[in-house]
């Protein structure tokens, strides 16, 4: 339904029961998936991609370019997943050459106010409470949570399951499966209770506190640490993927509450 107070470029290109309320803004080499909803004074701008059974609240800036100053006004595009929701003056600005693309996932919720930058990759199941901000290049993996008022680096990467702590200022990579608090951002623990709401078994969280205990908590270097757990404790999938994710972590982790540096 196009709403006549509303300006939608003849380029756009809006499925038959997109729902479009007063004073949206829709520029050229847009597309919008079926049932999603474009609140009042929602804007638009160009090459955006968003799902379907999207709601967007009143106020957002979609695919604004990016707050780089390399920026040259190359062509670059926003990729909104289905049944994602982004609130009151939420933005989310298009990539750069870089990687050409800013990527929100499904099932996402992005509260108001929140802001994602250029480049970054955020995952499905993601939730960014109200002011939390990504920097140019982060990514997050699916069913990270961040709390009000988080601001993450750029270039930083937070593994899936993670849950932030609000107003933490997340400087290094956070891996999988854990809960981060005070500050500087530490370890607290493993994310228990976001695990078993999606299925973990007793047996898998028990596994992930071991190898958790072994990084964080016994005081050993990172490096040692890695030795340690695949020394003592069974290979399974959750293991890789954290070594694999520490491994991999260009940034550096964050460091348990007690831990000292490598």
């Amino acid at each position: 339904m196009n709403q006549p107070l509303s300006y939608i470029h003849p380029q756009a290109k809006l499925a038959d029961n997109v729902v479009v309320e007063p004073f949206v803004t829709i520029s050229k080499n847009v597309e919008i998936g079926e049932g999603t909803w474009l609140g009042p004074n929602v804007t638009i701008l160009e090459n955006a991609r968003i799902g379907k059974n999207c709601k967007i609240f009143p106020g957002a800036v979609i695919s604004a370019i990016p707050q780089d100053l390399k920026y040259a006004g190359e062509e670059t595009w926003t990729v909104i997943g289905d049944h994602t929701t982004i609130r009151e003056c939420a933005t989310i600005n298009r990539g750069t050459n870089h990687s050409k693309e800013t990527v929100v996932g499904e099932h996402c919720l992005l509260m108001a106010y929140t802001h994602v930058a250029h480049d970054c990759r955020v995952g499905n199941h993601v939730v960014m409470a109200n002011n939390a901000s990504l920097a140019g290049h982060c990514t997050l993996d699916d069913y990270v949570i961040l709390g009000g008022g988080t601001g993450v680096q750029q270039f930083t990467h937070i593994g899936a399951h993670a849950y932030v702590s609000g107003l933490a200022m997340v400087r290094k990579d956070i891996p999988p499966f854990i809960k981060t608090a005070r500050e500087p951002l530490s370890y607290a623990g493993v994310n228990s209770v976001g695990l078993r709401r999606r299925g973990f078994s007793s047996e898998e969280i028990n596994h992930i506190q071991d190898i958790y205990r072994i990084l964080f908590v016994q005081g050993y270097s990172t490096s040692k640490a890695i030795r340690l757990i695949e020394a003592e404790l069974p290979a399974t999938a959750l293991r890789d993927q954290i070594l694999n994710f520490i491994r991999n972590s260009k940034q550096g982790i964050l460091k348990g509450f007690f831990q000292k540096g490598l």
